[in-house]
């Protein structure tokens, strides 16, 4: 748990206070929507009272057939567009206890390894930023820290352009985190997980009905692990609650309440490596080092704090009509202290050696660089989403429209130097030989000061309309209106002291229309297929980080078009989606390489391939999951750079091939076992650096479960990269991140 005196503040003060004029608006423009609906009695509101009927969680099932990523709730088949649903029972079947790892064995998904430790994802090639394109419940969530899945119903990944439903950023996709609701049932469940390098993780999710139309969900968890060192050290807490009430009927008000506290190691990785001291070019992997060998400091870690509170109303005009807005507030906190090591020069090393492969020995010398990142972020965020199943103009129509608002503010803080009156530990170098020698220093000797502030304000509203034009045919059309006004401060001081304070001032405004077009055929209720044209954009502020170069540079621009079908099973329990895109970056930032100072819209480039997605059961005891990326074209298309990506070059970190298969089976009434494959073809890291290109891999997984009791007590044995496979999981220039090792857990089960 973290370790900060800092208390969350109450988050959650008036906050219907938009609600009211939201729906308003709305109100007025759904009641002359549903004039035109048949109703058996105009005078009386129509209750819908399905008691326990409310959205379908993903607690025993692989396959999803809702989503509410395009705002309003839809049928799965109704999206005209790739979108992979990570279902609960996948999640805890496969351990994965964060969204990254959720991610890393999904297709078309690769990671950069920044040199901020931040996720830096990559879908279809094209950067996924983890400050614009996650999101909480449809609800932008901006910000750097360990994503847990304790609290998650699901994850919702949308691949191609996303801007009408998400506004600014979504260029290679959306990925939506859903959060656990009250149902209205008791349903209790307690998780104890023990394995590999002291890891133990316990999760108790207690589900209470309360009264008729009202209930309660409490998660809580806590994970710790110390693998020798403080770069794989586990140690996070977290709460979640789920309050609603008027479930099911005209009004329904939710509130959501979430915290989580780690103070985790991080490791930034391992080094390219030479094979020979003759060789121009580190391109290796380490295949001497084990890939878990912490080289920092004892004293290193990675604190941070996510704190948020939601508000929900949803009102029902009709079965057929339903408006529903939500209210955020969240706080975060970010607090770096690592250590990203390198050999020390050449004159430093044993008998004066080049290192490499060859020459590389225990008493091979690390120099050990400080990376530190101490940030914080609010956010306040509203929005109003209305969906309208109506029968017009002799068509039947389903109407999307909303209005969203967001208020983000950031800070950065940075070291005060010795020269500025700061002390700055020295930080001894260490050997090859000498992995978690248990050195130190005293963190708390150092000293901060703000280096740079970012506040933005956004709004955006959208119109969506999805029209049976004839029997079998459906067409989708929207569009989508964003403003945004960004205000990044920079605070300077000299180099030996800290005054005068210099601020420098840089500004932005942004006014931006998306679009998203389809077609789609529907012949019978086991097929459908679409033919998607959708665009994007992305600001210079989506990094919350504004300069002279770019502060007036256009936004980028992207557009995705995608041709795809999906076919259910006769029973609905299988699902086979697949779709051919191609996605291009019209508008892409370069820096002039005749001035460092300008940045221009000189680029672009684009990506042509397949995605294919196989989920549900093919049988009542077999269960599949699975989902395959291929890309057999990629390119810079234009390029200015004069060095990194170049024209004409295939982009990084875009493999050709990417795909995950899971697969479970009921042996006996109690006993029931999976296995798995994650597999990547090669790639290049960021910049695309000369001759270095990580080889591929395949890992395999492996489950047995086991029921003591049948749907109460059971016990399960997961054994992840079971040969111990070593490959380059996360790339950069001059490092990696290595995959992780074999990892053996057993998690018993209580179900009451």
């Amino acid at each position: 748990m973290s370790r900060h005196n800092k208390k969350p503040k109450p988050v959650l003060r008036p906050a219907v206070l938009p609600l009211g004029a939201l729906a308003a608006g709305f109100g007025l423009a759904s009641a002359a929507l549903a004039q035109t609906a048949p109703a058996k009695d105009d005078n009386v509101l129509p209750v819908v009272r399905a008691k326990a009927s409310a959205e379908k969680q993903g607690k025993d099932d692989y396959q999803a057939t809702e989503t509410r990523i395009g705002k309003g709730k839809q049928e799965i088949r109704d999206i005209p567009q790739s979108l992979t649903v990570v279902t609960e029972k996948v999640i805890d079947d496969r351990n994965f206890s964060n969204v990254k790892q959720v991610l890393k064995n999904t297709a078309g998904i690769t990671f950069q390894a920044a040199e901020g430790g931040e996720e830096d994802i990559k879908v279809h090639g094209i950067s996924l930023q983890s400050t614009g394109d996650i999101f909480i419940d449809g609800m932008r969530d901006p910000a750097f820290y360990d994503r847990d899945t304790f609290f998650l119903d699901r994850i919702e990944l949308l691949r191609g352009s996303a801007s009408l439903l998400f506004g600014r950023g979504s260029t290679g996709g959306a990925v939506n985190q859903v959060t656990k609701q009250a149902q209205l049932a008791n349903q209790n469940q307690i998780d104890v997980s023990m394995g590999s390098h002291g890891s133990l993780r316990a999760i108790a999710d207690f589900d209470t009905r309360t009264g008729e139309t009202s209930g309660l969900r409490v998660s809580a968890m806590s994970d710790t692990a110390d693998s020798d060192g403080a770069g794989s050290k586990i140690d996070k807490r977290g709460i979640g609650l789920n309050y609603r009430v008027g479930v099911d009927e005209t009004d329904e008000f939710s509130l959501t309440l979430y915290g989580l506290q780690n103070d985790n190691g991080i490791n930034y990785g391992v080094r390219w490596m030479r094979q020979s001291p003759t060789d121009t070019v580190a391109n290796k992997l380490n295949t001497k080092l084990d890939p878990n060998a912490y080289y920092g400091l004892s004293s290193d870690f990675n604190k941070g704090t996510a704190y948020y509170g939601m508000l929900t109303h949803t009102h029902r005009f009709s079965p057929a009509t339903e408006l529903v807005t939500k209210v955020r507030y969240a706080e975060y906190t970010r607090d770096q202290r690592a250590t990203l090591w390198n050999f020390a020069p050449q004159a430093q090393q044993p008998g004066g050696q080049v290192v490499s492969l060859d020459t590389l020995s225990d008493a091979t010398v690390l120099t050990r660089g400080f990376q530190p990142k101490k940030q914080d972020v609010q956010t306040v965020t509203a929005q109003s989403d209305l969906t309208s199943r109506v029968q017009a103009w002799g068509m039947q129509h389903v109407l999307q429209a909303g209005l969203d608002f967001a208020k983000e503010k950031k800070q950065v803080f940075g070291q005060i130097t010795a020269a500025q009156g700061g002390t700055v530990p020295t930080r001894p170098n260490t050997t090859i030989g000498t992995p978690y020698d248990g050195a130190g220093i005293d963190e708390n000797l150092r000293s901060y000061r703000k280096t740079s502030a970012y506040v933005s304000d956004a709004y955006g509203g959208y119109i969506q309309d999805m029209v049976e034009i004839a029997p079998m045919w459906k067409v989708l059309a929207g569009l989508r209106y964003d403003h945004l006004k960004g205000d990044y401060d920079t605070y300077a001081v000299p180099n030996n002291a800290l005054t005068p304070v210099t601020t420098s001032g840089y500004q932005m405004k942004v006014s931006e229309v998306s679009k998203r077009a389809a077609v789609l055929f529907q012949p019978d209720a086991q097929w459908s297929f679409h033919l998607m044209g959708a665009t994007s954009f992305n600001t210079s502020g989506d990094a919350y980080s504004l300069n002279a170069a770019n502060q007036d540079i256009p936004p980028e621009k992207s557009v995705n078009v995608e041709l795809g079908a999906k076919w259910d099973s006769s029973d609905g329990k299988l699902s086979v989606r697949a779709g051919a895109f191609r996605n291009t970056k019209l508008h892409e930032r370069n820096t002039d390489p005749l001035n460092a100072n300008v940045v221009t819209l000189s680029g672009k480039r684009h990506a042509s391939g397949l995605d294919v997605d196989i989920v549900g059961r093919i049988t009542p005891q077999w269960e599949v999951f699975g989902n395959f990326t291929w890309m057999p074209v990629a390119k810079i298309d234009i390029s200015s750079a004069t060095g990194g990506e170049l024209q004409g070059q295939r982009p990084s970190l875009t493999p050709r091939y990417s795909g995950s298969l899971w697969t479970a089976y009921q042996v006996l009434p109690q006993l029931r076992l999976g296995a798995g494959l994650n597999a990547r073809s090669g790639q290049t890291p960021n910049r695309n650096p000369v001759g270095i290109y990580a080889p591929k891999f395949v890992t395999a997984d492996l489950m047995a479960e086991y029921a003591v009791v049948p749907d109460q007590l059971s016990f399960k044995l997961y054994v992840s990269n079971i040969a111990n496979k070593l490959y380059a999981d996360q790339l950069y220039t001059s490092f990696y991140v290595p995959g992780t090792g074999r990892v053996t857990s057993v998690t018993g089960t209580y179900k009451f």
